[in-house]
Parts: structure tokens; C-alpha cells; sequence
């Protein structure tokens, strides 16, 4: 080869290169989340950030994602609005909080008497569950992912023992999606609010009762310190999920890496989230049972009954209503949850029970 070519050759590779330095720091993009949980909140807020840092590593700082606690750019139970119009380009939190905008997106977050945590999570991979969330997201210009998973949720935290149905008529209540309906129907006065705004209801008197998460989460809200009876399990919230919500115009224009990396990142972090309630939540407890004289306490069976039979009232409401989507999506969750609850009961059930009667080390 011509050694005067080589050198021209390689200059010009050179200038190349040289200019398309800046072309490449120009696909860095930076995209914000919002969220509905304080910062550092253990399991949601750190599964939020954890996320987001994932996702940025991932990429090799592609897509850098920069999270905003609750209240810090909006307020918490406005993250998905923030999504909607533009203020952020992702938002993570519970679908049950939109409810409002459809009442079918409470399916991706908890069921009364539903699916557990691994039940719902096969019905969103591969029962079609993703299809019709995605069909609901359409609507609005969003793209849900399932985020995390705390598992079984505690059913709450009582001033006063309960006894019997009387004892939730009239009872101020904080508990949210289609478990705050099941809750009015057995009689309670029903209110959503953020995470961090449920301690100093409960302390003011503004609330006689009030459910979150679970020991992990509870703990750290310090809701010991104005309630000490604490019920389990919770009947309405078997397996709830978290949720990431991006702006679907934008994530279409994303490489297919990246759209890539935010989807198995979703997925990762569902079984992550569910991993860290189930090590932390029993920790928690023993903590506020042996520091805090917290009174573990389960419901009394005719709370727990009335309970799945207003559940049942509540889906039939659902599959008879108006909307088209709340009705497919209904008969989608039933039709699956029919299928899946075979093994979690017969198989896994029986385990376990034989395990606990048997197995005592």
C-alpha cells in the first residue's frame, strides 16, 4: 500500500473519529422519575433509586435516570399526571393509586382475596396481563412495568382491638384501591393518602386506623408510636406490586437496547423488591414486637368473612360494569387466578402446612 494514502487514510479516520466525539455525548439522555415514596424509604424508595441506578449502569450512562422523592418535584399521589403532561418521563408507584383514571389498573396492583405475588406476576408475563395494561396505559400516552412486589401485606394498624364487624362501622380508615372499597362496603369511612402523610393523621386523630405495607415499611413510619395493635394478614392486599410508568412516546424512541435494559431492569427489580420485604419484613416485626410492645392480633373470623364476601360483591360489580376494559380485564384476572391458585393451593399450601406440621427443628 502507498505509505502517502495510509497516512491521509488514517488522518482522515482520525478527524473522524474526532468529530464524532460529540455526536455520541449528544445520545446521553437524562430522563427524570418521580415517585410516591419518601426518600430512602426501605424496600420502595430504595427499589425506586436501586432502579434507577440499574438502569443507568446498564446503559453505560446512556440513559441516566434521576430520581425525585415524593414531594420533591410534585406531590407524591400526582406522579403519574407528571408523566402525563410532561414534568417527568418516568413516575413509580402503584397503579391502585390512579384508580380514579381506570378502575381495571387496581388488577396490577392488589386484589382483594387475589393473586399472590407470583401468581400475578405470571398472569402479567404470560397470561396476558401485560396486553391489557398495556391497552389501558394507551390511553393515557404511559407504558406500565411491574417494579417490585412486597408480598402479603400487614391488614393494618388499629387504635382499638377489634371484636367483630360493629367495630368497623364508622371507622376512619386509611387503605387504598379496590381493598378501601371492600373496607366501605364492611362499614368503614374510607381515605387514601401518601406513605408520609399516614403518621401524623393517625397521631391527630384524623385517622382510628391505617394500613402501608408491612413491618419493613411500618417500622420505619414509626406508626407504633400511636397504635400498637397490628392485624395480620391482610385479606385485601395478597400480593401487591409496584409499578414503572414511562412516557410511551419517548420510550419508543429509545434504542432497542435501551428499551431493552428498562424492561429487564422492571424484571429484575420485581424479584428484588419481593426478595427484601420477605428477609426484612420478619426483622421488622420481632423488632417492634420485642422494643415496642406492638400486639400482633389477626381478624376476627367474621371480619375475614364478611370481607371475601364483599370482595365477591365487588368483582361481580366489575364484571358488570360499562367500561370494556375493567370487564376484559376482570374476566382476564379471574380466568388466570383460576388456573394459577390450583397449584399455589394444592402444591405449595399443602407443603407448607405439611412442612409446619411436620418439619420442626
Amino acid at each position: 500500500m502507498d505509505r502517502r494514502k495510509f497516512i491521509s487514510s488514517a488522518a482522515l479516520g482520525a478527524g473522524a473519529t474526532a468529530l464524532a466525539a460529540p455526536a455520541i455525548a449528544q445520545d446521553k439522555i437524562t430522563w427524570r422519575m418521580v415517585t410516591t415514596w419518601p426518600k430512602n424509604f426501605p424496600g420502595l424508595g430504595v427499589g425506586a433509586q436501586r432502579l434507577a441506578d440499574r438502569i443507568t449502569a446498564a446503559s453505560g450512562g446512556r440513559l441516566s435516570v434521576q430520581v425525585y422523592s415524593a414531594g420533591e418535584l410534585v406531590p407524591p399521589l400526582q406522579s403519574l399526571d407528571a408523566v402525563i403532561d410532561g414534568t417527568a418521563e418516568m413516575s413509580h408507584g402503584a397503579a391502585y393509586y390512579w384508580q380514579n383514571k381506570s378502575t381495571a389498573l387496581s388488577f396490577f396492583t392488589g386484589v382483594p382475596f387475589g393473586m399472590t405475588a407470583r401468581e400475578l406476576t405470571a398472569w402479567v408475563r404470560y397470561m396476558g396481563g401485560q396486553e391489557l395494561w398495556d391497552e389501558i396505559y394507551d390511553q393515557f400516552g404511559v407504558k406500565g412495568f411491574l417494579s417490585g412486589n412486597t408480598g402479603t401485606q400487614a391488614g393494618g394498624w388499629f387504635r382499638e382491638e377489634l371484636t367483630g364487624l360493629d367495630d368497623i362501622k364508622g371507622l376512619r380508615f386509611r387503605t387504598p384501591g379496590l381493598g378501601g372499597r371492600v373496607w366501605e362496603k364492611l362499614g368503614a369511612t374510607v381515605t387514601n393518602m401518601a406513605g408520609g402523610e399516614i403518621f401524623q393523621a393517625l397521631q391527630s386523630g384524623t385517622l382510628d386506623a391505617a394500613e402501608f405495607v408491612g413491618p419493613y415499611n411500618d417500622l420505619a413510619l414509626g406508626f407504633y408510636q400511636v397504635a400498637k395493635n397490628y392485624y395480620f394478614p391482610s385479606f385485601v392486599e395478597p400480593g401487591l406490586a409496584t409499578e414503572l410508568v414511562v412516557d410511551k412516546s419517548k420510550f419508543a424512541e429509545l434504542p432497542e437496547d435501551l428499551q431493552a435494559i428498562v424492561e429487564f431492569v422492571c424484571a429484575a427489580e420485581y424479584d428484588q423488591v419481593a426478595s427484601d420485604f420477605y428477609a426484612n419484613d420478619p426483622r421488622a416485626l420481632q423488632t417492634l414486637v420485642n422494643d415496642h410492645g406492638v400486639n400482633v392480633r389477626q381478624f376476627p373470623e367474621e371480619i375475614v368473612q364478611a370481607g371475601a364476601q364483599a370482595s365477591k360483591e365487588l368483582i361481580q360489580e366489575l364484571q358488570d360494569s360499562d367500561d370494556d376494559l375493567t370487564q376484559r380485564t376482570t374476566a382476564s384476572f379471574l380466568e388466570a387466578l383460576k388456573l394459577l391458585r390450583n397449584r399455589t393451593e394444592t402444591i405449595d399450601g399443602t407443603f407448607v402446612a405439611a412442612r409446619a406440621q411436620y418439619f420442626d427443628l
